[in-house]
């Protein structure tokens, strides 16, 4: 069984998302400080830590050193979520995490990034051919890409095509029971190009979705994911 041990504040947005996280053979640890994430490693010996650099409790660069520095903690990734400044990500950069993710952080982006981290492929990936154009562009820039992953607030998407983050995409597709979904998107993360792969990784956060096409969404990551992973955490 994988042990997630996860900043409070984070989790709240985590739980709003289906996602490999679900799954039954995952066990879920929250903190509010600090104190309580290092008592509770201590006790869990956990796989991943997801944190922010401004927790309460003792300073977050101590928490860092003493899991990197005792034998019995730090075989864990952690991950950190620090403001998108020059200070905090040097601060954040100092307590040797294994990526840093720039608030505000999209829950999509976090759950791939937990996904690598804890080496593991999602059973509720949904994979479909979108039809896809740069929005704002004067010239016809449309394209085709696939989905990786899918949720009711963003999307993962792969391509040959090389983006920018910020870039603004319409997005068309079709659900398996042919109904067509129509959005607007924002690139809110890059992902690393995985060795001897061409195709580029892009997280996009839904801008503009109408309500109905949210509700099919919602339902229908519901019921995949209620059917893959009976349990609940």
């Amino acid at each position: 069984m994988k042990k997630v041990l996860v900043a409070q504040e984070l989790h709240a947005s985590l739980k709003q998302e289906n996602s490999v996280l679900n799954r039954s053979d995952f066990a879920i640890f929250t903190a509010e400080t600090n104190d309580e994430l290092l008592k509770v490693h201590r006790a869990e010996h956990v796989n991943l830590i997801i944190t922010e650099l401004d927790m309460p409790g003792m300073p977050t660069e101590q928490f860092c050193s003493v899991i990197r520095q005792e034998e019995a903690l730090r075989s864990v990734s952690l991950i950190m979520v620090c403001g998108n400044n020059p200070a905090a990500i040097e601060k954040s950069s100092r307590c040797r995490p294994n990526a840093v993710l720039l608030h505000p952080v999209h829950p999509l982006v976090l759950i791939v990034k937990a996904q690598q981290l804890l080496d593991i492929a999602s059973r509720d990936t949904y994979r479909v051919l979108l039809s896809a154009g740069i929005e704002g562009c004067s010239k016809d820039d449309s394209f085709f890409c696939r989905s990786r992953n899918i949720s009711a607030t963003g999307i993962l998407i792969e391509t040959d095509k090389v983006l920018a983050e910020g870039v603004r995409l319409s997005l068309s597709f079709f659900l398996p029971d042919a109904k067509q979904v129509q959005a607007s998107g924002k690139i809110v993360r890059t992902l690393a190009q995985t060795a001897g792969e061409n195709n580029h990784q892009y997280g996009l956060a839904f801008t503009e979705i109408a309500p109905e096409a949210r509700r099919l969404l919602m339902e229908f990551v519901g019921k995949k994911t209620h059917k893959s992973h009976p349990g609940f955490l």
